[in-house]
């Protein structure tokens, strides 16, 4: 199916499994090296405090200084988004157990994360990111995926495109609505709920309640209409079903902390953030095979304004074609309890 043929208004509809079970297993039988790089990151934790020390403190200055609208604004697009999208990629390493080799170790990392972004979202995100790389491309499956009244309200008109992104957060909270099976509330996700509502209490009892405008305006940003928002649109829309996920490997990195490493994620979402950029070292011969983008920015203006680019610009497959099936010896060993 070429990028001329396909039709705008329709997922792309392939009937072969998803890629990455094969690659992860050429590339551990090309490179076994790639397995020393499995395990974990605990200078992570580090870095979700101080994330969360800064989201808190620039919240808690901005009220308390009854700083002008516009501030908050400024604020929150220079300073809040790329500190909320970072934390966004620690609930990431948290989910796939990569902070710590205890899995409630790493609960309790996701849960700090999560705090300053105000919607309680660590261990929903956990669930479905995992089904996610288990069913990839699978409709009733994979969150990952617009559903086909969102993708078809959309549509490919740059105003309505925009509207999607900065509103992301929304849209993405409703995913699950088609998603099978449905399972929201857990004790869990209660836990993670209680954490939330404490820390916004004390956040406005001790700045303001003018505080969490600027947290709000930072989660929206993060992940919608901003460059960094861009990262959700660089990872699995495509223009053709031959390649259905790419990286970025632009300098936003380094502030982004490796998850532009989208494709070498797959291959071994078991790698933490810091090494993936070895993986592609090591197996060049594949990686740079392939197409990847370099400009967050420029991806975010194209999809805007490129009318090719639609909420169905994504590649799907049958239930059962998705799933990531390897050998246990491929997969890093679970974290422990």
């Amino acid at each position: 199916m070429s990028e001329t043929s396909r039709n705008p208004s329709e997922y792309m509809k392939v009937s072969f499994p998803q890629p990455h079970p094969g690659v992860t297993r050429e590339l551990l039988a090309r490179h076994p090296e790639i397995r020393g790089l499995i395990g974990h990151n605990p200078w992570t934790f580090v870095a979700i405090v101080g994330l969360v020390g800064i989201q808190t403190a620039v919240a808690a200055l901005l009220s308390l200084n009854h700083s002008p609208w516009w501030l908050y604004l400024v604020a929150a697009y220079t300073i809040g988004a790329i500190a909320d999208h970072g934390l966004w990629v620690m609930i990431h390493e948290a989910t796939h157990n990569l902070v710590f080799a205890k899995r409630r170790p790493n609960q309790i990392a996701g849960l700090m994360a999560n705090l300053p972004l105000l919607v309680p979202g660590h261990f929903s995100f956990q669930r479905y990111h995992l089904r996610h790389h288990a069913y990839q491309g699978e409709y009733d499956h994979d969150a990952d995926l617009a559903c086909f009244l969102e993708a078809k309200i959309v549509g490919n008109e740059t105003l309505k495109k925009a509207l999607w992104l900065l509103f992301f957060p929304i849209f993405q909270g409703l995913r699950p609505l088609h998603i099978q099976p449905r399972a929201f509330l857990d004790s869990r996700v209660l836990t993670n709920w209680v954490t939330e509502a404490v820390y916004m209490i004390l956040l406005v009892w001790l700045a303001g309640p003018a505080s969490l405008a600027y947290l709000a305006l930072s989660l929206f940003f993060s992940i919608g209409l901003h460059p960094v928002g861009a990262r959700w649109i660089q990872e699995h829309y495509t223009l053709s079903p031959d390649q259905e996920t790419y990286s970025y490997y632009g300098p936003a990195n380094i502030v982004a902390f490796n998850v532009g490493y989208h494709n070498e994620h797959h291959d071994f979402p078991s790698v933490p953030w810091n090494r993936l950029p070895r993986i592609t070292k090591i197996a060049h011969e594949h990686y740079g095979s392939l197409q990847s983008h370099r400009s967050w920015t420029w991806l975010l203006l194209k999809f805007l304004f490129d009318s090719r680019y639609s909420l169905f610009s994504r590649v799907i497959r049958e239930s059962g074609r998705g799933q990531a099936r390897l050998e246990p010896a491929d997969l890093a060993p679970p974290a422990a309890v």
